[in-house]
């Protein structure tokens, strides 16, 4: 015998278990018996869990994969009703319906969560059929069950796929080789394409220009190790607008290791952007005037120093105020001094280089920072400054400024080009004011 209470091979006294013993009793050839026996064992190894009952639901016969699902043994299971393997968690109107089904002499389909002898719940597809007799009289039912587990939770993953897909993240989706197979509209709202012009396209057709290869490499290179990527990633839209996402990409791998699609989530960042933008713009900016402030200029200047130390290349720094600025808000008042540094800071703003900095130091007095220029050619720019600001009317006034010129010299810090600088304005306004001083060296 084996295991099974089974013979390897049919004789006097194989007894097959209910309900095929009447049946069999009842053979009167070998040729039924040998069929009945390879029916029996066809049945036994049957890679679908089947299970035979009374008609009140007792079972009378499981075979060997309903075993291995619920691992129950068949001595737990015999005589015992499916109650055994229920976990409650399926609904009571199921119950009602299957056995309305059953005792009116149909078959029944449907799915059960059930609970197996280690508390694990699991899925199964079940098909119960009526069994009649001679009189069609329903003497048995049939049970055919399939573990659809592994199914459910795939349901389950594509209704949560499918709600994230349809929320405001846009959202691609990509075969193995990166060819574009679904979009949502938050994608269409965002990149401006509609999915018929994507579908069977790469990633590649909206790249910026801004990121170079590394950086795509980097990327790359974290999704195939870690099977994830998130980061700010600027791309092109339909219209040739370049613009900044917060994007997350994820391999989808299956259950062999086997990467099946790329999914791509974004959010636009640009409002986020110049937001934060606005807040630099905030913290650098003078209020009155828009011109760079004083943290901002000490901050260019200590990168510029560090920058002519490594390359030995030169800048220049200019210091001005206005001259008897104090007079001017003493008899207009201070709306019309306020006036004349805007006017005076658009003025000095116009001769600069993209590269040059201007900047409110305080009060009347501004600086500005002429990159790659030497000792010479500030001097040269700010008497043209000087100049133009003494031919301009500034709200109806003649007004006039001083300026103090210093260059960069090996060894200095910012406070040693200020203090050069300043004593450079300081004389020029000692000597008349109106007029321009170059500090030529460090002790002048």
């Amino acid at each position: 015998m084996t295991s099974n209470g089974l013979d390897t091979a049919p004789g006097n006294d194989f007894r097959p278990p209910r309900p095929f013993r009447d049946i069999w009793a009842n053979a009167d050839f070998d040729t039924l018996r040998e069929k009945f026996y390879q029916l029996y064992i066809a049945v036994e190894q049957s890679p679908a869990a089947t299970a035979i009952t009374d008609t009140e639901g007792r079972i009378e016969y499981v075979n060997q994969r309903f075993l291995d699902v619920t691992g129950f043994s068949r001595e737990e299971l015999l005589g015992k009703t499916p109650a055994m393997i229920q976990s409650g968690m399926t609904p009571e109107s199921v119950y009602r319906d299957m056995w309305q089904t059953l005792r009116s002499g149909r078959v029944w389909k449907g799915e059960l969560q059930n609970r197996k002898k280690t508390g694990e719940l699991y899925w199964e597809s079940e098909t119960i059929t009526p069994v009649r007799d001679d009189h069609g009289q329903v003497v048995n039912f049939v049970a055919v069950k399939e573990d659809i587990t592994e199914r459910k939770r795939q349901e389950d993953e594509l209704k949560v796929m499918a709600s994230v897909f349809e929320t405001g993240q846009a959202t691609l989706i990509t075969d193995p080789d990166m060819r574009i197979e679904k979009v949502n509209q938050a994608f269409t709202d965002i990149t401006g394409y509609h999915a018929d012009e994507v579908i069977g396209q790469t990633p590649r057709l909206f790249k910026s220009g801004v990121h170079d290869r590394a950086f795509y490499a980097r990327l790359w290179d974290a999704v195939l190790e870690t099977g994830h990527w998130q980061g700010e990633i600027w791309n092109r839209n339909k219209y040739g607008d370049i613009y900044p996402l917060w994007q997350s990409i994820t391999a989808v791998r299956d259950t062999a290791g086997e990467i099946r699609h790329f999914i791509a989530v974004f959010h636009s960042i640009a409002e986020r952007k110049q937001m934060e933008s606005e807040l630099e713009r905030q913290a650098t900016r003078d209020h009155l005037t828009g011109t760079h402030n004083r943290r901002a200029f000490d901050q260019a200047i200590r990168q510029a120093i560090r920058h002519s130390e490594h390359s030995g290349d030169g800048f220049s720094l200019l210091l001005f105020d206005i001259d008897h600025f104090k007079a001017v808000n003493d008899t207009y008042g201070h709306d019309t001094g306020d006036a004349i540094l805007k006017r005076l800071a658009s003025r000095a703003g116009e001769g600069l280089r993209s590269t040059d900095l201007l900047a409110r130091w305080g009060g009347e007095e501004f600086a500005i920072l002429l990159l790659d220029t030497p000792l010479k050619g500030a001097a040269t720019f700010a008497e043209r400054l000087r100049d133009q600001v003494a031919s301009t009317r500034f709200e109806g006034l003649t007004i006039t400024i001083s300026l103090g010129i210093t260059e960069y010299l090996p060894g200095d810090d910012l406070d040693s080009m200020l203090v050069r600088a300043d004593d450079a304005l300081y004389r020029a306004k000692r000597g008349g004011r109106n007029t321009a001083v170059v500090a030529t060296g460090q002790h002048d």
